[in-house]
């Protein structure tokens, strides 16, 4: 582990103290968990872009044989 100090706003550090003894840990716990959480968000999106891109682009088929119009696609 890492120790890291932060500067934090007076009504910030309140805030966060709160939210740690809601969820029973500590402020360092609760940060460490809200930062894994999105640095595991990040990954997932980032795997799942990469597997999106990495498909080969398919060719559409219109009805009729035709695109439809602009207005048609963007009808409210």
């Amino acid at each position: 582990m890492k120790n890291i100090t932060i500067t934090l706003p007076e009504d910030t550090a309140l805030w966060l103290k709160g939210q740690a003894a809601k969820n029973g840990c500590s402020v360092s716990r609760w940060i460490a968990e809200l930062l894994e959480k999105t640095k595991n968000r990040e990954d997932e999106y980032a795997v799942a872009m990469d597997a999106f891109l990495s498909r080969k682009p398919r060719k559409l088929k219109w009805v009729d044989g035709r695109p439809p119009p602009r207005e048609e696609l963007h009808e409210r």
